[in-house]
């Protein structure tokens, strides 16, 4: 005889959401109280303004006519992107591989033995925390680079330009995700070194293979691979012919974070802590 099983009472459901929210709180001190947060999210924050201004002040009045034809004012204010992406990567890796390193992870998961539901915490909690954090930097690289930017050098832009608004908020979309990607990585590899390293290689080592193949795979693969496809997202002008638009290459990108997210869901519930 088949056995029946009762359906949930509101009562219920709302106990759940109500458990759940106290994860999502739990796992947001757990963020503020670690030093190792404050001192990514400043590299973060001092990277992207410090190279805003020096390229303002540095390399914009150097660039000839020719650069100047073609020259991204937003990407060119969001250099810092390159250093600051890997500080949200390590930051992402770090939020979930540190509890692994320390045991904590089995106090965390004594007092929620439901695994998935700490994973989703941990990822809801951090995107809220790396959104709001790398889009203030982003706009405040932007505002650097033109406050910074001599006279008669290199024609500014606005916020209310084509392109320029959704370049500048991407940057902040893009580091983000980026962060999700080294969670999901840590939740998969659940060591910090390992995590860092393979967030890495999947960030640089596509790009150096890519110059091996023949030119008509790299028109065809190069567009998907990390780095080009997240890259459009804060590409406000010039864009290559062959690259996607910003928002497909984007969700290409957010496709590598959610696997990787997905593959530390599956293997959270099948590994000792």
């Amino acid at each position: 005889m088949a056995a029946v099983t009762a359906p949930s009472t509101p009562l219920q459901t709302e106990r759940r959401r109500g458990d759940f929210t106290n994860v999502l709180r739990a796992e947001l001190c757990k963020l503020r109280t670690v030093r190792s947060t404050y001192w990514v999210l400043l590299v973060a924050f001092a990277a992207n303004i410090a190279f805003a201004g020096l390229a303002a002040a540095v390399l914009a009045p150097r660039l000839d006519s020719a650069d100047l034809a073609h020259v991204d004012v937003v990407q060119l204010a969001l250099a810092g992107l390159h250093l600051s992406q890997v500080a949200f990567g390590v930051f992402g890796t770090l939020f979930i591989t540190s509890e692994y390193s320390t045991g904590m992870i089995r106090t965390t998961l004594a007092a929620v033995p439901r695994r998935r539901s700490v994973l989703a915490a941990k990822a809801l909690v951090f995107a809220g925390v790396a959104l709001i954090t790398s889009t203030a930097s982003t706009f405040a690289a932007y505002l650097t680079f033109q406050a910074a930017l001599p006279a008669h050098t290199l024609t500014g832009t606005s916020l209310s330009d084509p392109g320029v608004a959704r370049a500048v908020l991407g940057g902040g979309l893009y580091l983000t995700v980026f962060g999700l990607l080294g969670l999901g990585l840590g939740a998969l590899l659940r060591s910090s070194a390992g995590a860092i390293a393979t967030l890495l290689g999947v960030l640089f080592v596509p790009p150096l293979l890519l110059n091996l193949l023949p030119g008509t795979w790299k028109t065809t693969i190069g567009p998907y691979i990390p780095m080009q496809s997240g890259g459009q997202i804060y590409v406000a002008a010039h864009r290559e012919a062959a690259s996607l638009a910003p928002w497909p290459g984007f969700g290409v990108f957010c496709l590598y974070a959610a696997a990787a997210v997905l593959a530390g869901f599956t293997v959270v519930n099948h590994r000792d802590a």
